[in-house]
């Protein structure tokens, strides 16, 4: 497993998701480090696309943000090496199938290695087409983090058996029970001594400290949203709203 990595299954650990040049790169970079410094550990930072079909309306806003300040996708490297030099934690790049395409597969991933990040996600990428992106991961040393979700049921060993990096176990923003969820996961243990992280689309510590209590961790896919989402968004409340979720995840 990727170095970096291995401190996901060492701790109750929280990665919050942030689109890059939402409202700007500068911001991004002051929001990924505050997070660090408030108890992330871990950034999913996120690659603008216009049309980001598989998100809700706050993460389509953020992108089309991004894309009318003119952010591109080579922008957004130079965004994370340069954050790569400041933080410690992983780094891992969430995006579009038509992003890396449109990049270029090989190119793509070869940059990501030399930046050194540390895992790739694709939500619209199927468990039975991987194999586009797949070989470039591998030839650069590049995880393809594999996405389950309540919906995967018969699927959830066959995926998780084939996973790397850790497994992103992706809930919504109504996660089905805790019951469930454990049983998921149970499943998920047959298999793999991967991390698992529980990934929550809202803001309720409750349940952040719920999830966190089961699995290894939590991803917070939309918290910092409906903060960038504010004009006024400073990187000392996206600091405050980590604080409050890494705290609800520690105590899990």
């Amino acid at each position: 497993m990727n170095n970096r990595l291995t401190q996901l299954s060492a701790q109750k650990s929280l990665l919050p998701f942030l689109t890059c040049g939402d409202p700007d790169l500068a911001a991004t970079d002051a929001f990924v480090c505050e997070a660090v410094k408030n108890g992330a550990n871990g950034i999913l930072l996120g690659i603008p696309f216009s049309d980001p079909t598989a998100e809700g309306p706050l993460v389509q806003a953020a992108n089309l943000r991004a894309l009318r300040g003119g952010v591109t996708t080579d922008q957004v490297l130079e965004c994370a090496a340069a954050l790569r030099q400041k933080v410690s934690v992983p780094l891992l790049y969430m995006t579009y199938a038509n992003v890396i395409f449109s990049y270029g597969a090989e190119r793509f991933l070869a940059a990501c290695a030399e930046i050194g990040m540390d895992g790739l996600i694709v939500p619209d990428l199927p468990f039975e087409e991987k194999e586009e992106f797949l070989p470039y991961c591998q030839q650069y040393g590049v995880p393809l983090i594999s996405m389950l979700a309540p919906t995967s049921q018969q699927r959830i060993g066959k995926i998780a058996a084939a996973a790397e990096g850790f497994l992103y176990f992706t809930c919504g923003s109504n996660p089905p029970s805790i019951e469930a969820l454990t049983e998921s996961i149970r499943q998920i243990r047959t298999v793999t001594d991967l991390p698992c992280l529980l990934g929550y689309s809202g803001e309720d510590p409750a349940m952040f400290h719920a999830l966190s209590a089961i699995a290894d961790g939590v991803i917070a896919e939309t918290a910092l949203m409906h903060r960038m989402a504010q004009q006024d968004c400073t990187a000392a409340a996206v600091g405050e709203c980590i604080r409050s979720i890494a705290s609800a995840a520690a105590e899990g």
